[in-house]
């Protein structure tokens, strides 16, 4: 199956999962590596480095938050929004082998609606402890503050969103032009609980929030808090917020807003001992299990052993009844992270996921495309999707 069918349950709640107009700002951009996961521009200072400064956000979990918040009257419903999106930034920025140097954040609230002091002590904690957490495994990063605007006139709820700086040696950049066929794809499960987490994770990221919280809470929320509200559809779901279901292993509140996990820990390990032998590194953000489509020229992802996708994306499709084709485009599906490893060197990277209780496993590998354009084959219990990179 080839294409994005028109009219999915995604773009019918107001969300383009492909991003499409983007393109526009291409040629604006300077870019030392166009096909890399991130844009690297040279160190006016030091000609051998690269500079990356990158930009990312919870996407519309918050909103999911702030119900929840809304139903219990507990103020850590908002912490976890810190991690979604130091991991949404620090994750992505090693794909391309950067070291993380400093952060800022941006939240925009309507204050009308959010006790702001409270509200960002909550968050301020969320980043905190995993700033604490990295430091643990000697990555320092500063916090340097960034902006709070109190926006009620243009905005329902919350936004928050953060700002990574830091820099590459030019020759180690993992820019993905090195991918070639026969390499194995590792990806690695966004669910679960590694040795540095507390508590098990759904496995759903920040990506298709606006779907799940649709799909699966129930109307009167819509009619409840009309501020969370903002498509035509409307909430359709049959769950409440606090409804513990045992396919999940908590409430389905809690599955939504389980924070994105920070692979940064094992990244960094897997960088020191196998940098020379990872040739593309992705972050299954945006596109889901396509993201790959845009690094590299002219390769064809298979991927032939998929992990098993989790519980949360089963309930999102069978609730929604959005197309299994476009579940994978829309949701990592239990597979967060993926890298390319040079053929034969794979072992030595599963096993330092071992060592974190991370999940990984083979899932597929790297083939010459028929064209110059990149390629994703899904091959799945629920069929073969084939999907096309488009610029």
């Amino acid at each position: 199956m080839k294409g994005r069918e028109m009219g999915t349950k995604y773009e019918e709640v107001g969300v383009d999962a492909r991003k499409e107009g983007v393109e526009v700002f291409k040629s604006s951009i300077d870019n030392l590596f166009p096909r890399a996961f991130c844009t690297v521009s040279r160190d006016p200072d030091f000609d051998d480095y690269g500079v990356v400064l990158h930009t990312d956000g919870a996407g519309s979990k918050p909103v999911q938050n702030y119900l929840n918040w809304k139903e219990s009257g507990d103020l850590n419903c908002f912490k976890s929004i810190g991690q979604d999106v130091l991991a949404m930034n620090i994750d992505d920025l090693l794909c391309i082998g950067a070291e993380p140097i400093s952060f800022v954040d941006y939240i925009a609230l309507n204050k009308d609606l959010l006790p702001k002091k409270d509200l960002l002590s909550s968050l301020n904690s969320g980043f905190k402890d995993v700033f604490d957490l990295l430091k643990d495994y000697g990555i320092n990063i500063s916090f340097l503050g960034g902006e709070t605007a109190d926006l009620p006139d243009q905005l329902r709820t919350l936004d928050v969103s953060g700002t990574i700086h830091g820099r590459v040696k030019i020759s180690e950049a993992i820019t993905g032009d090195d991918v070639e066929p026969g390499d194995r794809i590792v990806g690695l499960r966004s669910s679960g609980r590694t040795e540095y987490e507390d508590e098990e994770n759904s496995g759903i990221m920040c990506n298709g929030i606006t779907l799940a919280r649709h799909s699966l809470m129930e109307c009167e929320y819509s009619e409840r808090y009309p501020e969370i509200e903002g498509s035509e559809r409307g909430y359709y779901g049959n769950y409440s917020w606090d409804d513990h279901l045992k396919e999940l292993g908590m409430t389905v509140g809690k599955a939504i807003t389980s924070p994105t996990r920070i692979f940064a820990p094992v990244l960094m390990e897997m960088l020191e001992e196998c940098r020379e032998n990872l040739t593309g590194m992705v972050h299954n953000t945006g596109g889901g299990q396509t993201k790959c489509l845009n690094l590299g020229k002219g390769i064809h992802y298979r991927k032939s052993e998929i992990l098993q996708p989790d519980p949360i994306f089963h309930l999102i499709q069978k609730e929604s009844g959005e197309s299994w084709r476009a579940m994978f485009e829309d949701y990592n599906m239990g597979t967060g992270f993926e890298l390319m490893v040079r053929e034969g060197h794979a072992d030595k990277v599963l096993e330092i996921a071992k060592r974190f209780d991370l999940e990984g496993k083979i899932i597929g590998s790297c083939e010459r495309s028929e064209g110059e354009k990149n390629k994703v084959t899904i091959h799945s219990e629920f069929g073969d999707f084939e999907y096309e990179e488009r610029y």
